[in-house]
């Protein structure tokens, strides 16, 4: 007699309804009671939910482990980095075959010399689910290492000591820090950021004095504005211990003298609301990016640093409507500015003398060119990056004077089948709504061909003006040579096409992210790139509130959706202030205690506007331990589709029990996640290999 296959039940859970009420408005949660993290019911819904997804993916684990592997074999397992000098040593970071994590190591004066081994942290990593160790700072004589360490993935990390000479990690611990130190020219004083315990803003700068006890420690500056945060830093010069303080909208900036670390705190300009600037140290002078007087995108200022307010800010490069300034670094000889104009990144090189000035040449209608790692203030040589949807990326030495170009490094990818000529990147344009013509990057096999089958991965992020440049992945080529279409739109909130375009994606014009995104699916369509029975898109973090939004104002146009980590229930978290980040996210999303931003908002949350409507396949991930967006978000999100979405399409929510906002911590591990969602891709497409 045959047996039947047992049907799998999708997890449900009990709704407790807790009435909210703002601005005479009600809103019935029936699923806030799973913000209890200790609550036992809470932790077995979670587990419920991950034996389903396991359950309901149980006939992919030979893909996603084949996905896997394959990606892995691309990796080279024992690559290094491009070393870079610092203070007499070179400086490296390597893997070894078969090892999950990093090795950090130094040479003196030359790269023949004995190699130092800093941390091995395949070593340091034993029995732990999760480690990360980050904010290495090296003392100017040499001898000490400061480092931090974070085993929960909330990024409260603890900053350690130790001996170069000896090895020796000293007793002291300084717990609840960012993980960035810096050391003061005695090699005594350690300057670092302290966290509020609740809502892990970043709100103290304190000194610690090496061999005391961290709660001696002297308090230098407290943030007392619960919108900004603050975070400390030494100039390239070696100069300044610089102590910053950023908001979305507005900074402030202090100083203090290196060599003298228990003297004055001097303040650059006092903070003005919707004053935005940073400042680099060159000689007598600070240099100073900034928005003063309308400058959307940013002119370059300069002024005294023995008077350096406003007032004394004269002008070095000027505002221009349609380049914007991103970034600058100084040089003995050189001054080195990074603009971006239509949507493209341009580095400009000029002699401080004047005798000099161009852009390095890129020939490429999308690509990615970053200035790199550049401590070294006496050198005429300019390390960059450069890579593009179709070339691996390449670490490159310029030297500013002969214009000579050395390619230290180009990314491998392994496996013998990789060739950039068999892969085609374009830059195309979609009409938004409004008339606003919307960029996108795509990338895809030479030999595909435009007939209306080919399954689109459409991917965005459009929030903080954070932009997502066309980037190299050797990890996605196992989506390209299945026949994916991999498409960056770059939506208004992100700036792409220069400041303007990120003020017209936030607050009051936020949902210009969601529709923007539509608006180029619908591009796609209409192009014949693809159709709705192959449409797929992804967003993650605030990306995933991008994803929410699209799933309930065009669900009809995707096939599949993948939502990480994502941020779905805006309103109720913008209105409590004990959550880790929400004051410092009033100036990006509006502050809800405010009417008018309370009902946008609600008018576009993805939770509180889930209907009984069908929506696409979906897979929904998130980590226990997220600090920046809380599990609860996309828990209750998925709790409220499954009661009320009509379609019998996938629902699948998986909560990485060990990690947080960044995933697993291991460089392999974190590709497993990648695996899970890519097989999702290609189940829903009927692709099995």
């Amino acid at each position: 007699m045959k047996v039947a296959a047992k049907e799998i039940i999708a997890p449900r859970i009990k709704k407790v309804p807790v009435k909210l009420e703002k601005h005479g408005d009600v809103r019935t949660d029936d699923y806030f009671w799973l913000r209890e993290r200790d609550n036992p019911e809470v932790l077995d819904y979670l587990t419920r939910e991950n034996i389903y997804n396991d359950e309901m993916t149980a006939h992919t684990r030979e893909l996603q482990e084949n996905l896997f592997q394959e990606v892995k074999k691309r990796i080279k397992e024992d690559d290094s980095s491009v070393p870079y000098k610092l203070n007499g040593y070179w400086y490296i970071t390597r893997f070894e075959k078969g090892k999950d994590y990093p090795i950090y190591s130094r040479k003196k004066e030359t790269l023949d010399a004995p190699e130092e081994i800093l941390f091995d942290v395949n070593e340091m990593a034993k029995g732990h689910d999760y480690y990360r160790l980050t904010g290495l700072s090296v003392s100017p004589n040499n001898k000490l290492i400061s480092y931090a360490v974070d085993t929960v993935s909330r990024r409260k990390y603890t900053i350690f000591i130790k001996n170069l000479e000896t090895g020796e990690i000293y007793p002291e611990k300084i717990h609840n820090t960012t993980g960035g130190a810096t050391w003061a020219n005695d090699n005594k004083t350690l300057f670092y950021a302290r966290k509020d315990e609740e809502t892990l803003r970043s709100n103290k700068i304190f000194k610690h004095h090496f061999g005391t006890k961290a709660k001696d420690d002297e308090l230098v500056f407290f943030e007392e504005d619960e919108t900004f945060h603050t975070y400390v830093y030494k100039s390239k010069s070696h100069r300044y211990i610089i102590i910053g303080s950023d908001s979305t909208l507005t900074s402030e900036f202090r100083f203090i003298a290196a060599d003298d670390p228990d003297g004055e705190v001097q303040i650059v300009q006092p903070r003005m609301r919707g004053v935005e600037y940073s400042i680099a140290h060159y000689r007598d002078c600070f240099y100073i990016l900034t928005n003063l007087d309308g400058a959307t995108n940013f002119k370059l200022m300069k002024a005294p640093v023995h008077n350096p307010g406003m007032e004394n800010w004269q002008e070095v490069i000027p505002h221009r409507e349609d380049v914007l300034l991103e970034d600058i670094d100084l040089f003995r000889e050189y001054l080195v500015v990074s603009e971006r104009s239509e949507g493209l990144n341009k580095i400009h090189i000029r002699r401080w003398d004047g005798t000099d000035s161009y852009f390095l040449p890129f020939d490429n209608e999308t690509y990615t060119a970053l200035t790199g790692i550049n401590p070294d203030f006496d050198t005429e040589t300019l390390r960059y990056m450069y890579n593009s949807l179709t070339t691996p990326t390449q670490v490159v030495d310029f030297n500013m004077r002969t214009k000579e170009k050395d390619v230290k490094k180009e990314l491998e990818v392994l496996g013998g089948k990789f060739k950039k000529e068999n892969y085609v990147s374009d830059r195309i344009w979609a009409t938004a709504q409004d008339g606003t013509k919307i960029p996108m990057s795509l990338v895809y096999r030479k030999d595909l061909k435009k007939d209306g089958t080919n399954p689109v991965l459409q991917y965005a992020y459009g929030s903080y003006g954070s932009t997502i440049d066309p980037y190299f992945s050797n990890v996605r080529l196992s989506l390209l040579d299945r026949g994916f279409i991999f498409v960056i739109a770059h939506v208004r909130g992100g700036e792409y096409l220069g400041r303007q375009w990120y003020d017209d994606g936030k607050l009051l014009k936020k949902k210009n992210t969601f529709t923007d995104f539509i608006d180029c699916t619908r591009h796609l369509l209409n192009e014949n790139y693809t159709s709705s029975e192959h449409m797929y898109a992804s967003g993650g973090s605030a990306g995933g509130l991008l994803m929410g939004a699209i799933a309930n104002m065009a669900p009809q146009l995707y096939k599949g959706i993948i939502a990480s980590v994502p941020f779905v229930d805006v309103v109720t978290t913008m209105l409590d202030e004990t959550i880790p980040l929400t004051t410092g996210e009033y100036d990006e999303w509006g502050n809800p205690n405010d009417p008018e931003f309370y009902f946008y908002m609600k008018s576009y949350s993805p939770y509180d506007n889930v209907t009984a409507q069908e929506y696409p396949h979906m897979l929904v991930t998130t980590g226990l331990h997220d600090s920046q967006v809380q599990y609860w978000e996309p828990a209750k999100w998925v709790a409220k589709l499954r009661e009320l979405k009509t379609d019998s399409n996938k629902l699948l929510f998986h909560t990485n029990m060990e990690a947080g906002h960044g995933g697993a911590s291991g460089r392999f591990e974190a590709l497993r996640e990648v695996a899970e969602e890519y097989a999702f891709l290609l189940d829903l497409e009927g692709i099995h290999e």
